[in-house]
């Protein structure tokens, strides 16, 4: 019967796997709703919109995600819906469910995911593609979305991989991108209409009501056609009442939507042991190798009221000790300061502690560090330069100079801190050898610059390098990646050129990935339709966590891509390392991000002139294109209230929090 709990059936399998609590569920704050919450309408139509949630990777990667939690609440708050999570089952798991017929379930009801009316998959990156096909193989739901019947779930993705849907155009049925809150309510809507009329047309009349809003992409309603030299001619609907474009979703008031209310806490170990608030959402700071920065414009904040009403909630319905202040760039808030000031006051003498990702060198300050640790641990501190030199970052447009980085170390050095970590990219459009090894000498500058200030040689700092590679929806969409053995070679000069300084080279610790991850990364951020058989390739040939070093498999790859291309006339190299020209129709042109693609390659051409461009929040609008085709406008502070001291009342157990 649908909906049924097929706990019985997983419990056996249970003690023959490892880190078997991944798949129980029953978290704190978790929901498991009355399969028929919506009720049945007078002939008996099923009036309740069904959604199963999942990202894409590892119970302990996906459960604190910010994405899937907000649309699991959002959606569960809703009395004629009900939402699911399921996560990726780890391949013990994955080969005992074969063997005895267990599908993929979700991990609050354990209940089918072929049951759900839509199965949502969140991607914040490309690697979790294997990982999805094999989801959709356990659930018994055909791999191809053409292959679908009326009885399968809609399968549906979202995130900012979505934003170039193309190379999984084959397996899904749609996707949303953009902002999910507002979004994922009115597919709801659509659906729940649909079923109480009776599911006319089936699911292809659903995916056409959908398509037809303008916010949802259907690849189905689309058509490809390629020339002669393998570029694409044009990607045009199939049919008339199809939009030529489809836009993505932008939330403008943070403070309408504060989620989530009541955070899940693991049950298992996880990667984030924090109760995590968005403090703001967007950025203009213009980073050109930026996807999440472009994507994601205008920038909205949350306001300092909204910030500890969200903190004060969360903190009471967790426990956690912790609590993450989260954005792209979150020292960039307005009122970063009085936060920051706010909530330390607000918990000093408990165990709260105050933490942001990785900050800004021309954003950070001690004041605002020292906020921070107030009520915590002092741990080291995270900076991104991610250039090795003053040319090359400002090519990439980080306005950040060696002073600034080298200014800010030691105050921190000084201040007490003990270790930074810096982080930097190789690989970016235009770099040089000499670009890298700046990154040793700026390593050097910086344990030189902290034993000076401190007193003392006790001082660490970690050199973390990642490989760059393009993105859809960026200035560098265009650009060449640099290939797997030209990044590997340009690392190793780099590790020798710490390792042998016998005065600096043993205070500095050196990461960094090899070139053949990016590659394949590359290949599925920038790919169109045909690369939808390398993964099937890749997947049938036992691909599975792409994201995870010890599963991931450069040789399989490019077999798999050698198959899959086959008879198409391109290959690896031209997806990756060819540079693409300004009339050249990129796979992602019909999904609508606000960005005018003029002027995406007007910045494209000012990198190569080694050009910066200000933040537009502070600065004349630069016509980017976002705010007037998205009918949306930077909403930033100073709200000028503040945070006062919480107000116990009655028993102690509730608190009032006001912003005066």
């Amino acid at each position: 019967m649908s909906g049924q709990s097929r706990f019985a059936d997983l419990e056996p399998l249970l003690e023959r796997v490892s880190k078997p609590i991944q798949y129980v569920g029953g978290e704190l704050n978790s929901t498991v709703k009355d399969w028929d919450c919506g009720g049945r309408g007078p002939g008996g139509e099923d009036l309740t919109t069904r959604w199963c949630l999942m990202y894409p990777d590892a119970y302990e990667v996906g459960v604190p995600n910010q994405g899937v939690m907000i649309l699991y609440e959002v959606l569960n708050e809703r009395d004629d819906a009900l939402a699911e999570r399921t996560y990726a089952v780890w391949p013990d798991m994955e080969a005992l469910m074969r063997e005895h017929e267990v599908p993929q379930l979700s991990v609050d009801g354990h209940r089918a995911v072929r049951d759900f009316d839509v199965f949502g998959l969140s991607f914040s990156t490309e690697l979790g593609y294997t990982n999805m096909l094999t989801a959709l193989d356990l659930a018994g739901i055909p791999l191809h979305a053409a292959d679908r019947t009326d009885d399968d779930p809609v399968v549906l993705i979202g995130g900012h991989a979505s934003f170039n849907p193309e190379p999984v155009a084959d397996f899904i049925d749609a996707a949303i991108v953009g902002d999910g809150e507002e979004a994922v309510l009115a597919a709801t809507d659509i659906i729940g209409a649909w079923k109480a009329q009776g599911s006319p047309g089936g699911r292809t009349e659903l995916l056409r009501r959908l398509a037809e809003t303008g916010g949802v992409y259907v690849p189905a309603f689309y058509d490809v056609s390629y020339l002669p030299d393998g570029r694409i001619q044009r990607v045009a609907p199939a049919e008339s009442g199809i939009p030529w474009r489809v836009a993505k979703h932008t939330v403008m008031d943070l403070d309408e939507w504060p989620y989530p209310k009541k955070p899940l806490v693991p049950l298992a170990e996880s990667v984030h042991e924090r109760m995590s608030v968005e403090i703001f959402r967007g950025c203009t700071r213009g980073c050109r190798f930026c996807q999440a920065g472009m994507i994601t414009r205008p920038v909205r904040e949350r306001s300092i009221t909204g910030i500890g009403e969200m903190v004060e909630a969360g903190l009471q319905a967790t426990g956690f000790e912790e609590v993450g202040l989260l954005s792209l760039s979150s020292a960039d808030h307005s009122e970063i300061a009085e936060v920051t000031k706010g909530l330390a006051d607000r918990y000093e003498g408990t165990n709260t502690g105050l933490s942001l990702p990785s900050t800004r060198v021309d954003a950070f300050n001690i004041d605002l560090a020292n906020e921070l640790t107030r009520n915590g641990r002092r741990s080291g501190l995270t900076f991104a330069p991610e250039g090795g030199s003053e040319r090359i970052r400002k090519v990439i447009n980080k306005m950040v100079t060696e002073d600034d980085l080298i200014k800010t170390v030691s105050a921190a050095y000084g201040a007490g801190w003990r270790q930074v970590k810096l982080y930097f990219m190789c690989g970016l459009p235009t770099e040089t050898d000499e670009d890298v090894l700046q990154i040793a000498e700026v390593a050097k500058r910086v344990i030189e610059t902290g034993r000076q200030v401190a007193g003392h040689n006790d001082i660490r700092c970690t050199v973390s390098i990642g490989g760059f590679v393009p993105k859809p929806h960026t200035p560098f969409q265009w650009a060449s990646q640099l290939s797997a053995e030209e990044t590997d070679a340009r690392l190793a000069k780099l590790r020798e050129a710490i390792r042998s300084d016998k005065r600096y080279g043993r205070s500095i610790g050196f990461r960094y990935h090899d070139g053949k991850p990016g590659i394949v990364e590359g290949l599925l951020s920038r790919g169109d339709r045909r690369i939808g058989r390398v993964i099937e390739e890749v997947w049938r040939d036992g691909g599975r966590f792409d994201g995870w070093s010890e599963h991931f498999s450069y040789e399989r790859w490019m077999a798999g891509a050698e198959r899959g291309l086959a008879g198409t006339g391109v290959d690896v190299d031209w997806y990756t390392t060819r540079e693409r020209g300004e009339s050249e129709v990129l796979p992602w042109d019909h999904i609508d991000s606000g960005l005018d693609k003029e002027w995406l390659w007007q910045d494209w051409l000012d990198a190569v002139d080694e050009t910066e461009v200000e933040d537009c929040r502070w600065t004349p609008c630069f016509d980017c294109g976002v705010c007037p085709q998205m009918g949306t406008d930077i909403e930033i502070g100073p709200t000028g209230k503040t945070l006062l001291p919480l107000t116990v009342l009655g028993s102690g157990k509730e608190s009032m929090v006001r912003g005066a």
